[in-house]
């Protein structure tokens, strides 16, 4: 088990910018994969961003790919989520995720088995 707490959410205007942080405690951090999830009101749990136990592979969903960028620095327990570009509709509720999934399921929340508690992002225009 890890525990995940994310920060550097808030409010932030439609273009500007935003570096999410998730701050994992835990030995078995290095051999986990990461990911980042929103869910909005109404919605159910989708994939944002993941990156691999070393880093080495990336993944993003379509509607944030050339604007979101995931790294991970295992030597501080802490994955990253860089947030460029924001529009209206990237205002929800981000997650911090971390799990062992197989390749082609880290898109799906029910292969990650710890999460963090969430952090609001706010796009004003």
């Amino acid at each position: 088990q890890v525990q995940l707490v994310e920060s550097g959410g808030g409010l932030v205007q439609a273009g500007g910018s935003l570096r999410l942080s998730c701050a994992a405690s835990g030995h078995t951090f290095s051999s986990r994969s990461m990911g980042w999830f929103r869910q909005a009101p109404g919605k159910d749990r989708e994939f944002v961003a993941a990156i691999t136990w070393r880093g080495y592979n990336t993944y993003y969903a379509d509607a944030v790919k050339g604007r979101f960028t995931i790294s991970r620095d295992n030597a501080k327990n802490t994955v990253y989520l860089q947030i460029n570009s924001l529009k209206p509709e990237d205002s929800t509720i981000y997650y911090c995720a971390a799990g062992k999934p197989f390749i082609d399921s880290l898109r799906q929340p029910r292969e990650y088995d710890s999460w963090g508690q969430g952090i609001q992002v706010t796009v004003s225009s």
